[in-house]
């Protein structure tokens, strides 16, 4: 939230939320993602949570 807009690659939310030493599937982030997804927009709102295809995710308060 105190960086909107900002693309976060994988790697750094994985290493934000697990940490450096935790072997994760970078793929883990895809997952709990979409379910980030249905809590926060429960099906019906515009999506807050940006994908940007190769590079991450972005959590966009406004739409662009």
């Amino acid at each position: 939230m105190p960086h909107p807009r900002r693309v976060f690659s994988r790697e750094e939310l994985l290493g934000a939320v697990w940490g450096k030493d935790m072997h994760v599937e970078p793929r883990t982030v895809d997952f709990h993602i979409r379910r980030l997804r249905r809590a926060i927009n429960g099906g019906h709102e515009l999506d807050v949570v940006r994908t940007v295809r190769t590079t991450g995710y972005a959590l966009d308060t406004e739409p662009l």
